[in-house]
């Protein structure tokens, strides 16, 4: 390299392609500069079990096939667990594979082959991967490829409804917490939801089961997540965003239109929650090593009739884990999965690994078969002392686990 590599130059290789063709030419641009012998960009497919190479300079120059590759048990799933890059040497050449993660949400990988490969390329490296995750967050806005890319099954057309309700990062690390969610069969889901979103002083979450399995729960799912956000971006406390997701399904869902739901609000300054509890399973909280449900008073289901839902309170401690499910991780087939001994087993993993492990161990317990949608929420709260995220690479060095 005639210079250090930094992320600007990532950045402005991006820039000079379309949208579609952006990762091909940074790649392209990085093999350049590093003298590699092969640049390629691999993306987490959407059940999580597969990562889809979307170019390689020296396999795929133009980046027009797809190979999809085994995630678990594999050195990928190594540096997406622990956020750390990776590097073997073979016959001269250093393979190095790091994370490409923006705020905790892990996009994929960038695998590396090079002649050399000490600490200082690695940094520059890692600083390449990092800006990469920001090029295709920005890109995939503006075209299909990358949706195109994670599909490493067919979807049903509830599934394709539910995925357009879900926000677009299943992860993100902030300086008080971290949030994390996943939901299982992710290729014909129908009904499920879960919602995030990040206000200067508030953290607003929330998990819904519509009734049903099908396009139907979709459609409910979609009225309920559009009055939610609604109310919620119009200003409206949690209790009147309720009322106007329970009048949406009244006025609009027809007879059979109904929703369990879990709505809350954490005040970034002082660990407070609010919570509204629509017939909803009650979450399970961490702390101090013990698994237990929070003790809610249960309202209406949304679509029942005209209700006055009640605000609960909770306050959360640092090092607090804080569980939200749908009654599909509690089925009876699910019965295997033990739970609470799954999430105190996984206290010191990051909180995406505990919503994976459970997804998995879920699917897994119903030999993947699973009678009804299964969604799991987490969010870790690491209390109001940080006030930056510690990143490096894009993970949260705090949270991130061992190699």
């Amino acid at each position: 390299m005639d210079r250090a590599l930094g992320p600007g130059d990532v950045l402005a290789a991006a820039e000079t392609a379309p949208p579609v063709e952006s990762v091909e030419v940074g790649a392209r641009d990085l093999a350049k500069r590093l003298g590699a012998f092969d640049v390629s960009f691999l993306l987490v497919d959407l059940v999580e079990e597969h990562l889809v190479r979307l170019t390689s300079t020296a396999r795929d120059p133009d980046g027009r096939a797809l190979e999809a590759v085994e995630l678990r048990d594999s050195v990928y799933e190594g540096v997406l667990r622990t956020q750390r890059p990776w590097r073997e040497e073979n016959d001269g050449e250093m393979r190095v594979v790091l994370p490409v993660t923006n705020r905790g949400d892990c996009v994929g990988v960038l695998e590396v082959t090079v002649p050399f490969c000490d600490d200082e390329v690695l940094a520059q490296l890692g600083q390449a991967a990092h800006a990469l995750a920001y090029v295709i967050v920005t890109d995939r806005r503006f075209t299909d490829r990358y949706h195109t890319g994670r599909r490493t099954t067919p979807m049903s057309l509830a599934a394709e409804i539910q995925h357009q309700l879900l926000p677009s990062a299943s992860c993100c690390e902030a300086a008080q917490f971290t949030v994390a969610g996943a939901l299982v069969p992710a290729d014909d889901i129908g009904g499920d939801t879960y919602d995030y979103t990040l206000d200067r002083g508030t953290l607003h979450l929330s998990i819904t089961d519509a009734a049903g399995h099908d396009v139907a729960s979709a459609l409910t799912a979609t009225l309920l997540v559009g009055a939610l956000r609604g109310a919620r971006r119009a200003g409206h406390d949690l209790a009147e965003q309720a009322r106007q997701a329970n009048q949406a399904l009244l006025d609009h869902g027809g007879e059979v239109a109904l929703a369990t739901g879990l709505l809350l609000r954490v005040d970034l300054h002082t660990g407070g929650v609010e919570l509204v509890n629509a017939g909803h399973p009650a979450p399970l909280l961490l702390r101090d090593g013990v698994v237990e449900p929070l003790r809610l008073e249960p309202d209406l289901l949304f679509g029942v009739k005209p209700h006055r839902y009640r605000v609960q309170r909770l306050d959360l401690r640092p090092d607090d884990r804080l569980v939200l499910l749908t009654d599909g991780m509690l089925e009876r087939n699910a019965a295997d999965a033990d739970l609470p001994a799954l999430i105190r087993q996984t206290d010191g993993l990051h909180t995406r690994e505990l919503v994976r492990a459970a997804t998995r161990a879920v699917t897994h317990a119903c030999h993947s078969h699973l009678q009804d949608d299964a969604t799991v929420l987490c969010l870790d709260w690491h209390g109001t002392g940080r006030t930056e995220r510690q990143a490096d690479n894009g993970a949260d060095t705090d949270t991130a686990s061992p190699a």
